[in-house]
């Protein structure tokens, strides 16, 4: 594969699950805009595309002839956390994660011309719930339902590894964008006026604009050194507390209407417990290491940037 993208033949291509995400959809949209093809891979009988490719990892199917000629596959596929968590949820966020991984990494591995990078799906969540620990990519992984599933999913791509491609595990932290996840559902309640910190407040977030998000992924593309895990996440985290402050000074509205935490455990059980009031201080090691760039290390840089291109 080129050491850029964007260099790549016209013969060659991306392939990417969860294209159809805001993050999938979003790196998709910054390599086509830079002459790259991409390919989707979709679960439906009907592509929307020629370059669509159809799969369905619960079923085991991916025809390794429509990745060959891929330079890189971006694996991002996988049920989403935001629903309360029934045992049939659960089963089905490890499943869609753990199975689909498998499946891409099998594929590749048996390819005469394999990529030279899977970018893997991976969360921050890997860390568990561990308070004020400052916390990188050596750092020792934690307890709890989704640091389990972080593990089996980061495991499941060892197929691709033992093949010699290179793998790089993007521990994504809370992307922040006004189009999806925890930005788009705090903006109603912070533009209201009603909007503040959540439980205690002392948990952190770490977090990352959509923009470095996309950015730091062409970076894990192009840079050849770069494998394992990798902190996708902002060098500077912060309390929920100063969150909501910081949001609410963005959007001129104050943030002091607190959301009890026995409010969200009632509406939410488990994954409340688990995602939103639970916290990791976590920093990008690799990343930095590899020279970089954040375009928004700052919040309030963050928040202003993405709140502007929406």
């Amino acid at each position: 594969m080129p050491t850029d993208p964007a260099s790549s033949t016209s013969s060659s291509f991306v392939a990417i699950s969860g294209a159809t995400g805001l993050i999938g959809s979003a790196l998709a949209a910054r390599l086509r805009a830079r002459n790259v093809r991409v390919r989707r891979l979709v679960r439906t009988a009907q592509p929307q595309s020629p370059d669509d490719i159809v799969w369905d990892p619960m079923r085991g199917v991916l025809s390794p002839t429509d990745l060959e000629g891929a330079d890189a596959v971006v694996h991002l596929a996988g049920e989403p956390l935001a629903h309360r968590w029934t045992d049939a949820r659960k089963r089905a966020i490890r499943e869609s994660r753990v199975r689909g991984t498998e499946l891409v990494a099998r594929t590749i591995a048996a390819l005469d011309r394999r990529p030279r990078v899977l970018l893997s799906g991976s969360a921050i969540g890997i860390y568990g719930d561990r308070g004020d620990e400052p916390l990188d990519e050596e750092s020792a992984l934690g307890s709890g339902f989704l640091a389990a599933v972080a593990r089996e999913w980061e495991a499941a791509s060892v197929a691709a590894v033992d093949a010699g491609v290179r793998v790089v595990l993007l521990r994504t932290g809370i992307v922040l964008s006004p189009r999806g996840g925890a930005l788009e559902r705090l903006l109603l309640p912070f533009q209201l006026g009603v909007g503040g910190p959540i439980g205690s407040g002392r948990q952190w977030m770490s977090w990352i604009s959509l923009d470095d998000q996309v950015r730091a992924m062409e970076h894990a593309l192009a840079t050849t050194g770069l494998h394992g895990p990798v902190n996708l996440v902002s060098p500077n985290p912060v309390t929920n507390a100063e969150f909501a402050a910081t949001l609410g000074r963005v959007l001129s509205r104050p943030a002091l209407v607190p959301v009890p935490a026995f409010a969200l455990e009632l509406a939410y059980g488990e994954m409340a417990r688990a995602t939103i009031l639970a916290g990791q201080r976590v920093l990008p090691k690799a990343l930095l290491r590899t020279e970089f760039h954040f375009a928004h290390p700052t919040l309030d840089q963050a928040l202003r940037f993405e709140l502007a291109a929406r």
